[in-house]
């Protein structure tokens, strides 16, 4: 049974450490699929959408510094509850976001690794099976030794590499753990505390703190979304030959509008069964899209680029571009204004090299045009789904460099560079 134990804290912790460096890598990513869950259709809790950001902080350092503990062996107890309060937590949601089809990617690995909601809930079944093991032996967990914890901090590095670089093709958690293992044996080597175990937790958590707020305050080290640098956009919305686009169909909610009965059906059988022809029925409700039928869906959807002034689809004319600058900007209202003149400055700078520069924001026009006034910005604006910018870049707002329909560069505003570097560097 120690075997198993300790075959348990060494899979789970592991596990735990790749997963929260996963999300740490994007925390503004895993807040977007926070505001997710929080929605009204499924759970209900929008008043936590003001703090989604600071919560997916919050759960990235938590299962990196519960990983950690998990390893070495200190406050066994409290990291066993925290464990299996998370485990049951994330179970019932993956079961119920399954279930009743809510939200269709959990984000537990980010863009790294998409699982189906069934997937998810099959992989925190099998957690929960370790982590109860843990929970029933937590007294039995204990610090261990210097040699123990070097065999025990080697094959967890093992493990590291195998869920990292052997599934996601990502070597960063290696080095983490590397640096973060390294530092908290000499703490635990040169330092003799009773207190030790708060003292490795403090450091473990700095540490991971320290990484979720350099991507959150710049980009993510590593860029899992279709849109990451040297990505060609046109490509990713191509159907490869042969493949069939995903299928989905409706829950329609009948109204009798002579009985006032109701009764749901199937879009598929509304129009098969000419439920349609029916006079005296008509269509009160209607579901989310419902998959039914699997199929493949290219990885950039949605990307399409209107011009605010004409109207103008613009999308093919800017993937031909042999450069062009896109400020992106989701949300134009909440767009950081004290970048403004350095943007207004690198957009003359990019205009007198004769390369192209637009603004690119799901705003409404009227939204756009105030912000443009208030911070003399001269460039043109192109409309796109807010969605879509989210993915494209973690910044509002941020410069990408596209050619061709490939991207180049792309900078957060507080990276933002001038025109001068990007020449040199890039063009």
């Amino acid at each position: 049974m120690k075997l198993l134990t300790l075959i348990s804290r060494l899979l789970v912790g592991s596990l735990f450490i790749v997963s929260g460096l996963i999300k740490a890598n994007d925390t503004l990513g895993f807040s977007y699929k926070l505001h997710d869950y929080f929605a009204e259709e499924v759970l209900n809790l929008p008043f936590l959408d003001p703090f989604a950001w600071h919560l997916s902080v919050v759960i990235c350092v938590v299962e990196i510094v519960l990983g950690i503990a998990l390893i070495l062996g200190y406050k066994s107890k409290l990291t066993a509850w925290s464990l299996l309060g998370m485990i049951v937590f994330f179970t019932f949601l993956t079961f119920y976001s399954a279930y009743f089809n809510k939200v269709t990617d959990c984000g537990c690995f980010g863009d790294a690794l998409h699982l189906t909601p069934w997937q998810s809930f099959s992989k925190d079944v099998v957690l929960l099976f370790f982590i109860l093991i843990i929970f029933w032996k937590k007294k039995e967990i204990k610090p261990g030794t210097f040699s123990q914890d070097m065999v025990y901090m080697g094959i967890s590095i093992g493990l590291i590499f195998l869920f990292s670089v052997g599934v996601i093709g990502w070597a960063f958690p290696v080095i983490f753990a590397l640096v973060s293992y390294a530092v908290l044996l000499i703490v635990k080597t040169v330092f003799d505390s009773e207190q030790m175990g708060w003292i490795l937790a403090t450091i473990a958590t700095a540490i991971s703190f320290g990484f979720s707020y350099y991507t959150y305050a710049h980009l993510p080290i590593e860029d899992f979304r279709p849109y990451a640098i040297g990505k060609n956009i046109e490509e990713g919305m191509t159907m490869p030959e042969g493949a069939v686009p995903p299928e989905y169909m409706y829950m329609y909610t009948m109204k009798n509008a002579k009985t006032g009965e109701t009764f749901e059906t199937s879009s598929i059988d509304y129009l098969e069964k000419e439920i349609w022809k029916n006079e005296d029925l008509e269509i009160d409700e209607t579901s989310e899209p419902i998959l039914y039928k699997d199929g493949y869906t290219p990885p950039v959807h949605d990307f399409s680029l209107i011009s605010m002034d004409t109207d103008e689809d613009l999308t093919d004319t800017i993937l031909h571009m042999d450069a062009v600058f896109l400020l992106v900007a989701y949300d134009i209202e909440q767009s950081n204004g004290e970048i403004q003149p350095t943007v207004n400055s690198f957009q003359q700078s990019a205009e007198k090299g004769g390369i192209p520069f637009y603004g690119v924001t799901a705003g409404l026009y009227d939204q756009v045009e105030t912000f443009r006034h208030e911070h003399q910005s001269m460039f043109p604006y192109l409309s796109c789904d807010a969605i879509t910018l989210k993915t494209i870049i973690r910044s509002n707002p941020g410069l990408v460099l596209l050619k061709n329909g490939t991207v180049i560069g792309k900078w957060h505003y507080n990276d933002f560079p001038t025109f001068e570097e990007v020449k040199s560097e890039l063009l």
